[in-house]
């Protein structure tokens, strides 16, 4: 099997939550050969994660984006997102958001050009946002924040060293600033 179609079935797999029996039919492949490249394939992208994943830059004091000038020493933004998934009716309720469907809860991180530095899924629905960064950060080779630095995140993570959420009870969404701020 060439390259092509190892990265093509793994592809397919990962963003259409296809069936190992599916590809098979779709590729002329036995079950055993589309599961064995499709690991090769994610070992090469694993090994590769120093390339994929970009190292984060801090935003310089005199930065000239006009969305990121405020934010020195800022190294990026992160947030939670559901990506719907199929587990056993046993594991349902664990995987059921507050949305009432199921899904993984996937923590993502990126610096200010929008690249991702890190990614952490596998994550029940149900778990708070909050929990999800406490296990990157525990984990041996987790997600670490430098001395100095921090991270732009919403109101569902600690206002702690590293992290800086909204101000409580303050609307910062766009449409708000049709007129002039009210608060300082």
């Amino acid at each position: 099997m060439d390259v092509e179609e190892m990265v093509a079935i793994f592809l397919h797999i990962i963003s259409h939550d296809v069936k190992n029996r599916i590809m098979r039919r779709q590729f002329a492949r036995s079950g055993e050969t589309v599961s064995r490249q499709f690991n090769v394939v994610l070992n090469a992208i694993l090994c590769l994660h120093e390339l994929l994943l970009k190292k984060p830059e801090p935003v310089l004091g005199d930065s000239t984006d006009s969305r990121w000038k405020w934010f020195k020493n800022c190294l990026g933004a992160l947030d939670g997102t559901y990506i719907k998934v199929n587990v056993l009716a046993s594991d349902r309720p664990r995987y059921r958001t507050r949305k009432n469907e199921i899904a993984t809860n996937v923590l993502g991180v990126v610096s200010p050009d929008m690249q991702f530095i890190y990614v952490l899924s596998g994550w029940e629905g149900s778990a708070a946002d909050s929990r999800v960064l406490r296990d990157a950060i525990s984990r041996t080779n987790g997600f670490k924040v430098p001395q100095g630095y921090y991270y732009l995140c919403d109101a569902g993570y600690p206002n702690g060293e590293g992290f800086l959420t909204p101000y409580r009870g303050q609307r910062y969404h766009l449409n708000d600033w049709t007129l002039p701020p009210n608060t300082p």
